[in-house]
């Protein structure tokens, strides 16, 4: 075990981490090539798009073949979609209304993203807001704010990180490849609130949580993507991406000495609003 000042320790050996460390990353790389494909196709499909309609009737349907068909991607996510228990992890850092299940994907009044793409933009935020999270752990830990952090921790730490700059990419593709402006910061309206509770963190542990939240939401939120999103290539991205975001968070799961439950369906009550954009 690895006790910290504060008493949080490690649950599992750092061996153990850097296992599961490796198989994320492997999940990563495998889906990596889909999920750019998926992106680009999304952009394509939206740019070419003459009358800005989405064709009638065929989502349902060719989610369910998409799903079906996805192989190792699919079947990753039903594996990965881990939860603990215990519910919310972090219901009191953040505003429960925030992470309510988000209504359909229309526009808001005077916004740049609007249809499929508010989607693909609440989702580049949240990968952001991610990447953002985890950089300031990294920080935090260097200048010795959360005790003694095991190297698999900060191993796992700047993976995840990476992978979410992939994720961001990608949707940030959908949204030039489309005409529309890429979005590098995180115009979410919890963002303060996000990076207040972390600077309070005092432990590895408390900043996991936040971590485990933040990806909880992005799963959920890629998992109602599915269930929303119109355009096909649009469900693929999501449904690529999903899976990998799942594995962070059992992962995180298991950092907090939380064994994760797998759940034969992941839910979406924490799936992020499209209101929480303000751009």
């Amino acid at each position: 075990m690895n006790a910290t000042q504060d008493g949080w320790e490690l649950p599992i050996t750092e061996n153990q981490l850097a296992r599961l460390t490796d198989d994320m990353t492997e999940a990563h790389h495998e889906t990596l090539p889909a999920m750019q494909a998926s992106a680009a196709e999304l952009a394509e499909e939206i740019r070419t798009r003459s009358d800005g309609v989405q064709g009638p009737g065929r989502p349902a349907t060719d989610r369910r073949r998409f799903l079906l068909g996805a192989g190792g991607g699919a079947a990753a996510f039903l594996l990965a979609a881990c939860s603990g228990g215990g519910g919310d992890t972090s219901a009191a850092a953040l505003d429960a209304d925030s992470s309510a299940s988000p209504s359909p994907s229309g526009s808001s009044s005077g916004s740049t993203y609007t249809g499929d793409l508010q989607l693909v933009a609440l989702s580049v935020a949240l990968e952001n807001q991610a990447v953002g999270a985890y950089r300031a752990t990294l920080k935090a830990a260097k200048a010795g704010k959360l005790g003694k952090v095991p190297p698999a921790v900060a191993t796992f730490v700047t993976t995840a990180m990476s992978q979410h700059a992939d994720h961001a990419k990608a949707w940030n593709a959908v949204l030039t490849g489309a005409g529309k402006p890429a979005i590098h910061d995180v115009p979410l309206s919890d963002q303060n609130q996000v990076m207040a509770t972390l600077g309070k963190a005092t432990s590895v542990g408390a900043a996991a949580e936040l971590a485990l939240r933040l990806e909880d939401q992005a799963a959920q939120t890629y998992l109602y993507a599915t269930a929303h999103v119109k355009s096909v290539a649009g469900v693929s991205t999501a449904a690529t991406i999903a899976p990998v975001e799942a594995m962070h968070a059992a992962i995180l799961h298991f950092v907090l000495g939380q064994y994760p439950v797998p759940d034969a369906f992941l839910p979406v009550n924490s799936a992020a609003k499209p209101s929480l954009l303000t751009v």
